[in-house]
């Protein structure tokens, strides 16, 4: 997983509430097992037509915020069902910060677990950043998480909480398995010691 520090970058205004993970990724793109090549599909029935054009009035299809880092959302972003593809795909798409008032539980620490930094901030703090995110392309923010501080265009800076484990987990780059892997050593010396201590296992 990569590590997640300073981030600058174009934030896309989403302003909508109770975005859900089956607008998120669709649930005809929820077999593959694989964290790659889902970006494409994201808000898959909102970003093209029937025909499979893309509808130009979609945020993500705006010159402007093809290259987005940055989605700054309404209320309630992420509820629906527990599907890991949500965050799979927008990570995939390039999108490493979802800035919102408010997360489903369930999308916010699969967030945590695929590099996607998730910031609860309230209404009135959003709403100065949702306006900030429609000036474009050339209005950028910075997120740095070890200082927990968003970064307006502007310079008008938003300090955010964060749980202590999951910013370490962040900022060193470790999901589950990564975080296993830093107790290799006691697991071999483990192992080695219940092949001694019962040899017939």
């Amino acid at each position: 997983m990569d590590k997640f520090d300073k981030l600058t970058g174009i934030a896309a205004p989403l302003d909508l509430i109770n975005v859900d993970t089956d607008m998120i990724i669709p649930k005809q793109f929820l077999k593959t097992i694989k964290r790659s090549g889902l970006g494409v599909n994201l808000f898959d029935e909102m970003r093209y037509d029937d025909d499979r054009n893309e509808i130009p009035t979609f945020v993500l299809n705006k010159p402007q915020y093809r290259d987005a880092q940055i989605i700054v959302a309404g209320d309630n972003f992420g509820c629906g069902s527990s599907r890991e593809h949500a965050p799979w795909a927008i990570k995939d798409f390039g999108i490493s910060c979802v800035i919102a008032p408010s997360f489903a539980d369930i999308f916010y620490n699969n967030c945590f677990k695929n590099g996607i930094l998730p910031i609860a901030l309230p209404q009135e703090q959003i709403d100065v950043l949702m306006k900030d995110a429609e000036k474009g392309a050339n209005a950028r923010m910075q997120v740095d998480l070890e200082a927990q501080t968003i970064t307006t265009s502007d310079g008008e800076v938003f300090s955010f909480d964060v749980d202590a484990f999951k910013k370490h987990c962040l900022m060193n780059g470790l999901d589950d398995i990564g975080l296993t892997m830093e107790k290799a050593a006691a697991i071999d010396t483990f192992e080695k010691a219940a092949a001694q201590s019962r040899p017939w296992v």
